[in-house]
């Protein structure tokens, strides 16, 4: 991928693609260019056969202080300051709001398993982030905050819909109504991350090895088994039963399953191309 971004790097090597917040506000502040750059990489890295899994994460001393206001000031403060806003400018703010949330969505709806590695701060937008990624680990000095209560917003880029399915309601309400800070050992034992390490770098180590063992699985059976789930979230068993019956149906015969059982049979690593 040779896409030049101004508030994402990518690197990508071996079936792992690492997606790095880097600003250019302050602690990754999440800005205009923000927004209009991450629906546009998760596009193409969720076309990229290439890329397996992805690995989310920030650079420097934290993972995102969330929305940048100062930045979003010139596209924001005409939809929203003054007494002359009326049906034109309210159904701008919409649009506005349902582009950013494509930034979230795409992290959802890729097809390609995303893991989140979180240090230092993650506020906001960050939370909105990390909920729609399909799981998270985070440093022992990491600390995460809905704070959108306590600028006079109501949080509309996912967390408020993501969170009770993976923290609890309870939980998930109290962050909502308190914007309180939450740290990594609460964190843990409301199951909003897998795993707490106890250094940035000890956390970032452990998240690539857990993406290098997602991407040297079949690839197609992975983003399977991702599907079947985001499509089971909210059906009954019996639903869920009947489509993942469908779906092995229509895609259980593959090279990587011939690939399988021969390297089970050789006793050796397999080696899963996709196919």
């Amino acid at each position: 991928m040779t896409a030049a971004y101004q508030s994402l790097r990518i690197e990508q090597a071996d079936g792992i693609a690492e997606l790095v917040l880097i600003g250019p506000g302050k602690g990754n502040a999440l800005g205009p260019d923000f927004w209009r750059e991450m629906p546009e990489a998760l596009r193409a890295l969720d076309a990229d056969d290439s890329v397996r899994v992805i690995l989310l994460r920030g650079d420097g001393a934290n993972f995102t202080y969330g929305l940048d206001l100062m930045a979003m000031t010139e596209s924001l403060g005409p939809l929203i300051l003054g007494e002359g806003n009326l049906a034109l400018e309210r159904t701008k703010l919409l649009q506005l709001i349902e582009k950013m949330q494509a930034a979230t969505e795409g992290l959802s709806r890729s097809r390609k398993p995303v893991l989140a590695a979180v240090h230092g701060w993650c506020i906001g937008g960050g939370m909105d982030l990390i909920a729609a990624c399909d799981f998270r680990y985070c440093s022992r000095e990491a600390k995460f905050s809905l704070r959108e209560v306590r600028v006079g917003i109501t949080a509309d880029l996912g967390a408020l819909q993501r969170l009770p399915r993976i923290i609890g309601e309870g939980n998930a309400r109290e962050l909502a109504y308190t914007g309180g800070d939450v740290d990594a050992d609460r964190a843990l034992q409301m199951g909003l991350v897998n795993q707490v390490f106890a250094t940035p770098e000890e956390l970032l180590a452990a998240a690539r090895v857990t993406a290098r063992k997602i991407a040297d699985n079949p690839p197609l059976v992975v983003q399977g088994a991702k599907q079947v789930m985001e499509y089971c979230a909210d059906k009954s068993v019996a639903d869920g039963l009947r489509y993942v019956a469908v779906w092995n149906s229509a895609f259980l015969q593959s090279h990587d399953l011939a690939e399988a059982f021969a390297a089970f049979a050789e006793r050796r690593t397999p080696r899963f191309q996709g196919r």
